[in-house]
């Protein structure tokens, strides 16, 4: 059911309110994503896998028990990845890698991929 004119106004003079009164608020509403949380799970699952892989690697030549806790540390993680992942479905997915790979990764490490092929280049 639409609403009426005098109920749009008033919305809109509630949004100009907000938005004068706390714009920080109102710019952080807007930019948040229903997917932005399983996304940043997404994002430690995987640091404490790597962690977890280091570590088992690390402790291996001390004692395998130490190395069965990393082991132990990596499956949960992989757990808790496949779970968030699950949580945001394919669009969330599809919407998350998208936003990764246009504007996170390009601007986290720039022209490096470039650089590395030009230094590895054969001279022809």
């Amino acid at each position: 059911m639409p609403l009426s004119e005098d109920e749009e106004r008033i919305i809109r003079e509630i949004e100009r309110e907000l938005s004068a009164s706390d714009p920080d608020l109102v710019r952080e509403v807007s930019s948040t994503t229903v997917f932005r949380h399983a996304g940043r799970n997404l994002k430690w699952a995987a640091l404490s896998f790597v962690v977890g892989v280091v570590f088992m690697v690390a402790t291996l030549s001390v004692t395998p028990l130490l190395s069965f806790v990393g082991f132990l540390a990596m499956l949960g993680s992989a757990f808790f990845f496949e779970r968030n992942l699950r949580k945001m479905g394919r669009v969330g997915w599809q919407e998350w890698s998208t936003s990764m790979r246009s504007a996170g990764m390009k601007d986290y490490f720039g022209n490096t991929g470039q650089r590395v092929r030009d230094r590895f280049k054969k001279d022809e």
